[in-house]
């Protein structure tokens, strides 16, 4: 294949950096010693979630902070007293005594009773006539399941009308994770500090989060470079780096092949999709091998793909030799057709997309993939992984199902769900768009089409940030299409097709 002559740097752009709590932790303590107290680091906190909650609720009368211990609570406290002196009705309903308090928290929540303010032991009730609360209960250290008085007062949070402000996390999320410790909050925003927590962006952590807004509290110079990234969320900036502008005189050769193996009897469907996903991702060429008799479906869905009817491995054969990307698995079956077209691409020397019937077969296998990007749902991901593992676990720790994933199957593998991610064992990436809609059938075949498209116009990109891209543009796509239709609900993978050329074509914030 020839190279789109436009391409002078495959490098990523640019990308939003995560953190563990961990290393969080670290990073307050560089900037202390580097003369940023943490009185001060708290105080800060506190007034960017304040300015928070009166640019969102600015006709909010009635503040409700429930404060647990630690520095978390600490926040709670400045958001409490300045409220307060702005005039609002403000009560602290508290977990843990003030009295019991430390440090930088122990001094903040004195400042607020010395001005008058109102603090007892939790209540519910108190909850029903607030405006808005603020979560200050429980915060990124937490590292068992909420139980007892704490499970009790998030309960009755998420039970209450009002809505909630978060400080730092939600209570009850996993700050690296993003699992759900059993319970937790539902906040309308979450105000992150000093850096952003990668369990906001994946797993539950979404959903529990809303809005994120972020500041570091003035600890960005103090602290640059002291650690580096647990995982990096890719971005509009990085579709743009990975597809720069064509030049004038770009033709089909400059952006490879894909060819699409799947459609067994009944799944004609999910060949289409992948199939015309890749070609509005702007691939040169796009192939279909399916059964014989679904090449009329797939050409009058999209007359710009070649469809070939195969009905053994001798007839892929040559659609293979002429491909520069294979897709593999959408539709495909494991049936003795789907074995057979499996056998086939399993060790084709090209890069492979594997989706769907592609990586229950490629777990039966047990041997690893070379150049290839695998795309489990947590289901198929369980039967990549083997015993010991189950939809549960992933759910518990996602960072580390995606590298088990990359490290035992020998490939990037992106690991889908809110918050999709990928790893190739050595890197880690996170793709964050996306909406509810999107739990529907067909989404990973397009998916797979995006992934391969991509692939065939970039071969010289970084497999794992290509696939992370490509999670972020299938995302946004899907938002866009959601919101063309008014809604969420009903939300079907053909609909995102139209869209991908456009999200595209977006350019950075």
């Amino acid at each position: 294949m020839q190279t789109d002559p436009s391409i002078r740097n495959p490098e990523p752009a640019p990308m939003t950096e995560l953190y563990t709590p961990d290393q969080v932790a670290r990073l307050d303590q560089a900037a202390i010693r580097a003369g940023l107290p943490g009185e001060v680091l708290m105080d800060r906190a506190g007034r960017r979630l304040w300015r928070e909650i009166r640019r969102r609720w600015p006709e909010a009368r009635r503040l409700v902070v429930v404060c647990g211990g630690g520095n978390n609570g600490g926040d709670g406290y400045v958001v409490a007293r300045l409220a307060a002196r702005a005039g609002l009705a403000v009560e602290v309903l508290h977990r843990v005594p003030p009295e019991r308090l430390g440090g930088d928290a122990a001094r903040h929540a004195q400042r607020y009773l010395e001005g008058g303010g109102v603090c007892r032991p939790f209540d519910a009730a108190a909850l029903a006539e607030a405006d808005v609360i603020v979560d200050a209960l429980l915060g990124t250290g937490l590292d068992r399941p909420v139980s007892g008085a704490f499970a009790e007062a998030v309960a009755a949070i998420n039970a209450a009308p009002a809505p909630v402000a978060a400080v730092d996390i939600p209570s009850g999320i996993h700050g690296r994770t993003g699992a759900e410790m059993g319970v937790a909050v539902r906040a309308q925003v979450t105000a992150t500090f000093v850096a952003r927590k990668s369990g906001l962006f994946t797993g539950r952590g979404p959903a529990c989060s809303g809005a994120v807004v972020f500041d570091d509290l003035g600890t960005g110079a103090l602290v640059a470079g002291s650690e580096s990234p647990h995982t990096r969320q890719v971005t509009a900036a990085d579709r743009a780096a990975l597809l720069p502008p064509r030049p004038r005189d770009a033709h089909k050769g400059h952006y490879g092949h894909v060819l699409v193996v799947g459609g067994d009897a009944g799944m004609a469907g999910a060949v289409r999709l992948a199939a015309e996903a890749a070609a509005r991702c702007g691939a040169g060429l796009v192939s279909v091998a399916t059964r014989p008799e679904h090449v009329p479906v797939v050409v009058g869905a999209c007359p710009a793909v070649m469809a070939h009817g195969v009905t053994d491995a001798q007839e892929l054969a040559p659609l293979l030799e002429r491909a520069s990307v294979v897709a593999i698995g959408p539709g495909l079956g494991q049936d003795p057709w789907g074995q057979a077209m499996w056998a086939a691409c399993r060790d084709v020397v090209r890069p492979r997309v594997v989706d769907a019937d592609g990586l229950n077969l490629l777990a039966v296998d047990g041997q690893p993939v070379t150049d290839a990007v695998l795309t489990p749902h947590p289901g198929e991901a369980v039967r990549l992984l083997g015993p010991g593992w189950d939809t549960a676990a992933i759910a518990a720790d996602r960072f580390a199902a995606v590298r088990a994933l990359a490290t035992q199957w020998q490939a990037v593998a992106l690991l889908k769900g809110a918050g999709s991610l990928v790893d190739d064992g050595a890197s880690r990436y996170l793709a964050g768009t996306g909406t509810p809609g999107m739990a529907s059938g067909g989404m990973g075949d397009v998916l797979t089409g995006v992934v391969a498209g991509l692939r065939a116009q970039r071969p010289d990109a970084d497999p794992a940030w290509l696939a992370a891209v490509a999670a972020e543009v299938h995302g946004r796509a899907g938002e866009r299409a959601a919101e063309a239709l008014g809604g969420e609900r009903g939300l079907l993978a053909s609909d995102l097709l139209g869209w991908l050329p456009a999200v595209l074509a977006e350019e950075p914030a």
